[in-house]
């Protein structure tokens, strides 16, 4: 008896969580559970036919993988629907193979949108009066991002191809010529290294070329990675090769033959068309700098013809410009423009338009990042037998505010900017026709639906669209938990916005373990309209906690001022703003102060190991993906300009190293005493996966309670639009490891 009672003594030990099994999370039906991420349908790429009648927009879905269990696949399609009351929207498209990118027709006959064929993006033309789409382009590089020019005859796109593919390319790179600028390799005096002769053959054991000719072979059959440029850091792979964005023009008809706009080694990006016969498109705007190391842009004037005819439209030492749009009567142009090097975000301005030239920016008193900024269109009135656009442009466009992605109207007579939906919800995609605007909104009560309002809405209008679709409407069977905003002022004299859940099911004098939400950036914005938290907030109130989530200096959403007020200060300032949420939540009478948790993604990552390091309230803490040593930061990240730009140089200068060590959270690792899981994706170079490394090891010869996990495959977006089953993975992965402290029966090892 003795014996068998030691065995039982010796399986608890080994197996503790089998002995503190509480309610499964999904016991009670009305609570949101770790799989009701997979029922969420996002909308997305609302655009209104030029007739206001109907809309295309969007549909993300996920869906289980055929014959394996617990896989799933993200599934976008196209929907038609008409802007009336009670319709019922329309898949245009379906299947294993996803469609994107959709734009209508001037005449609203048809649209063009995007679908993978072999492996490649291309473009197709759907008639929407009946028939099948058809695949207007085959390009070997592909093609992206179409637009229908004025009369409806052709199309602009883009492609993307590789420095390997520009050498070879007669058509965009005439006489197959070498880049005018250095590509750095050590050694050679100019690129000619490039073009070896290919009469040489690859000999491991023979003269100097034909080592070379060797070495070449190895790089082309994938047995060695050649780095020289500066940011050959992709999102999941390292990229030595530059990549190059072109333009190209297509008629819209069967077996119509493309032909490109621009060429050589440049990039163009955001083409907008001025008229039938030209373009507006932005590109680098010193051509004679590696692209690697030119941070400024232009915008320029094109000829659609092919030709290679070109004006510049707006060109300015220290500035960088973006998203060109023109105005419905073709006298103003709007953009985004920004100080590259520098914290902050663009800013919304707009020029006059003078044939092929424009004017110096005027920067609107607008103190948010303006994003999708798009003209009403207008009714033409006649005039002496002629359609002259009526007066009074109107621009639309959203911005991250106050916890919200609120819809905003900028006169572009006046210059004044009317704010139109509120804080508490987040408009994420919007199309607009002469009398209408149709949107995907999210809030707290739906992750994502399509709206309609009239154009010449006021703010209290707004908050009356009409809902168009129900595709999340099983939501309505959930106890969501609606955040409370509050505010607190900092040591610098700021209002810094937080918001508290309150546990889902919590009931009268009960206590409630408290988790402290973060988030990455550190210019990201959270609150009530933003989408990517919806089911994780509503999961954990779901499962028992409450829940704190504050908007500390250097985030995004309250003015250029705020946003740089953690310069050189990402630890203790904003970890002040975060604990004075969390004090003022554990406040509340649900909250057990000695049950309290943290976590945090990306910046917030780095922020979670920098609070427990300096504080020890929290049981538990849970830190993803982070940053721990800006050192090593600046070599491993893709992300790694932020060095230089928030801490105002480069770790070899000494004033500077001190300033990244007294920054960092592996400097202050000893100090950390607090239960921590740590996690990063393998693939992920954003951050970079040795910075938990670093941490993890540091803790471990340290002897401290920490774990580590590595998700495979998996890169920075993991929690966003990464495997949804590793997804998945993560939220239970939080979940378990905080109920082992802070659980109902939480787990603790013993001696006895």
């Amino acid at each position: 008896m003795k014996k068998l009672l030691l065995i039982g003594v010796a399986l608890w030990l080994v197996n503790p969580v089998a002995q503190a099994q509480t309610a499964k999370p999904n016991d009670n039906p009305r609570a949101i559970v770790a799989t009701d991420l997979t029922r969420i349908k996002q909308a997305g790429a609302v655009a209104v036919s030029p007739d206001g009648q109907r809309a295309v927009y969007t549909l993300t879905i996920i869906e289980p993988k055929d014959g394996e269990a617990f896989e799933y696949d993200y599934r976008t399609h196209i929907y038609l629907l008409d802007l009336k009351p009670g319709a019922t929207p329309k898949a245009l498209t379906r299947g294993s193979e996803s469609a994107r990118q959709p734009v209508w027709s001037p005449d609203g006959k048809s649209i063009a949108f995007v679908r993978t064929v072999k492996g490649k993006p291309q473009i197709f033309v759907m008639p929407l009066d009946g028939g099948e789409a058809w695949q207007l382009t085959s390009g070997k590089y592909g093609a992206g991002n179409p637009r229908w020019s004025p009369d409806g005859t052709k199309l602009v796109y883009s492609a993307d191809l590789s420095l390997s593919d520009m050498l070879k390319d007669s058509v965009l790179n005439p006489g197959k010529r070498l880049p005018s600028w250095s590509l750095e390799k050590p050694g050679f005096a100019t690129n000619s290294f490039i073009t070896p002769d290919k009469s040489v053959k690859p000999n491991p054991d023979g003269t100097l070329a034909e080592i070379r000719a060797y070495l070449n072979k190895d790089v082309e059959d994938k047995k060695a990675k050649v780095v020289n440029r500066l940011d050959f850091q992709g999102e999941s792979t390292t990229e030595p090769e530059l990549q190059f964005a072109h333009l190209y023009v297509i008629e819209v008809r069967e077996g119509a033959a493309a032909r490109p706009l621009t060429r050589g080694y440049q990039s163009y990006q955001g083409a907008e068309w001025r008229g039938n016969n030209g373009l507006l498109a932005v590109t680098e705007r010193d051509t004679l700098k590696h692209p690697d190391r030119e941070q400024e842009n232009q915008i320029i004037w094109l000829a659609a013809d092919g030709s290679g005819k070109r004006t510049t439209v707006l060109a300015q030492a220290g500035r960088s410009y973006f998203a060109p749009t023109i105005s419905p009567d073709g006298r103003q142009l709007a953009l985004l423009t920004s100080t590259p090097g520098s914290v902050g975000f663009p800013q919304l301005a707009l020029a006059t338009l003078n044939g092929t030239t424009a004017s110096a920016p005027q920067i609107v008193a607008f103190d948010r990042s303006a994003g999708s900024v798009k003209w009403a269109p207008v009714t033409p009135v006649i005039a002496k037998g002629k359609k002259v656009p009526v007066a009074g442009n109107m621009l639309y466009f959203t911005a991250p505010a106050n916890g919200g992605f609120p819809l905003y109207r900028l006169d572009g007579n006046t210059l004044q900017v009317t704010q139109l939906s509120d804080f508490n919800s987040g408009i994420g995609s919007f199309g607009i026709s002469t009398d209408k605007v149709v949107f995907a909104k999210t809030e707290v009560a739906n992750p994502s639906e399509v709206y309609v309002a009239p154009i010449g809405m006021t703010t209290a209008t707004f908050a009356n669209a009409t809902r168009l679709t129900s595709h999340n409407d099983w939501v309505t069977t959930k106890v969501l938990s609606q955040p409370e905003k509050r505010t607190y002022r900092n040591a610098k004299g700021q209002t810094v916005e937080y918001w508290i859940m309150k546990p889902a099911f919590a009931e009268a004098g009960k206590k409630y373990p408290l988790l402290v939400q973060m988030h990455g950036g550190p210019t990201a914005m959270w609150g009530p309209g933003e989408p990517s938290m919806w089911h994780e907030l509503q999961f954990f109130c779901s499962q028992g906690y409450g829940v704190v989530y504050a908007n500390p200096r250097g985030s995004g959403g309250y003015g250029q001022d705020f946003q740089k007020a953690n310069y050189q200060d990402w630890g203790t300032g904003p970890a002040e703003d975060v604990l004075a949420a969390a004090t003022d939540a554990a406040k509340e009478a649900w909250a057990d102060t000695s049950r309290q948790v943290i976590t945090g993604g990306s910046y917030a990552g780095y922020l979670t190991a920098w609070i427990v390091a300096h504080d020890n309230r929290f049981k538990a803490a849970f830190s993803q993906r982070g940053v721990y040593d800006l050192t090593t930061f600046m070599g491993e990240g893709n992300a790694w300009r932020l060095v230089p730009n928030y801490f105002g140089g480069y770790p070899w200068q000494k004033d500077i190293q001190s300033v990244l060590d007294a920054n960092s959270p592996l400097t202050f690792v000893d100090k950390i005493r607090t239960p921590l899981l740590i996690k990063h994706g393998e693939n992920d170079l954003r951050t970079g996966v040795i910075q938990s490394e670093m941490l993890y090891k540091s803790l471990k010869v340290l002897g401290r309670p920490v774990e580590y996990v590595r998700m495979p495959g998996a890169t920075h977006e993991l929690s966003r639009s990464g495997n949804v089953r590793q997804r998945i993975d993560r939220t239970l992965r939080i979940y378990e490891f905080f109920e082992r402290y802070v659980g109902q029966s939480p787990v603790r090892l013993t001696e006895k």
